[in-house]
Formats: structure tokens, sequence, C-alpha cells
């Protein structure tokens, strides 16, 4: 029997947590190759839809990666995406969706090695809740 391999998508700020992964790239430190990630100017653009529909198009998992506090290059918008996280996380418990499969987290541009742990985490998560229900958006 084949283990379970989650698809997660990542929207990644570009000046910090995108940055980071290009940091664990350039020191050729492994991450699981089931992350898929998506560069946006600013974690503060992700729109709640842009999540429903990666879950839509088959994401098991999502993360948002954003600049830490005080360090966001348009000054609110990791404070926004916080924001939006926590009423995501409403959201998809209405489409009966584990709030672990939508995580949110820091990543500045020199932790590389921190962007490499909590994308490992969210995979180890998900492939432990199982393949998510991609039917229940049809309802």
């Amino acid at each position: 029997m084949t283990r379970f391999e989650p698809k997660i998508v990542g929207f990644l700020c570009n000046w910090c947590s995108y940055a980071g992964a290009d940091k664990a790239g350039a020191a050729q430190t492994p991450y699981p190759a089931n992350f898929k990630p998506i560069r946006v100017m600013c974690s503060g653009r992700v729109d709640p839809q842009f999540v429903l529909q990666a879950y839509e198009k088959g994401a098991d998992g999502v993360m948002i990666l954003a600049c830490h506090p005080g360090d966001c290059h348009y000054k609110e918008g990791n404070y926004r995406a916080t924001q939006r996280h926590r009423m995501l996380l409403r959201l998809l418990e209405q489409f009966g969706i584990e709030s672990e499969r939508c995580r949110f987290d820091y990543v500045s541009a020199g932790e590389g090695e921190k962007f490499v742990k909590v994308v490992t985490e969210m995979v180890e998560t998900v492939r432990f809740l199982g393949p998510l229900q991609h039917t229940r958006f049809s309802n």
C-alpha cells in the first residue's frame, strides 16, 4: 500500500517568505516536493477565494506565509492577512474542512530553515488527516 502524499499549496509573500524559500533552495535544504509555492506580492493580497479555489482544484492543504509583524514591505499587509486567515478558518469550518488544513505562519527572508520546518510540519499534519474529500464543494 502506498502512503498518501498530500497536495499542499502555499501563498508566499514575495519579500519575505518567498525569499526564505529561495534561501532554503540556495542552501540545498530539501523540503517536501508536494508543496507548490505561489508567489504573491503581499500576504495581505491573498483573497479567501484564492484559498477556496486551491481546495476546489485538488489541494489537501493550504499555507499562507507572511512577513513577521512590523516587517511588511507594504506596512500592514501581514496584519490584514492574519485577520483574513481567522475569518477563513470560520468559513472553512462551514465546509467541514479542518482548521489544520489551512496554516498561517511568518517566515522572513533569512529563515530558510524555518521555511523547511513549517512546510514539512504541514505536509506531515495533512498526511495524518488524510485526503480532503473534494466533493464537499459541490453540495
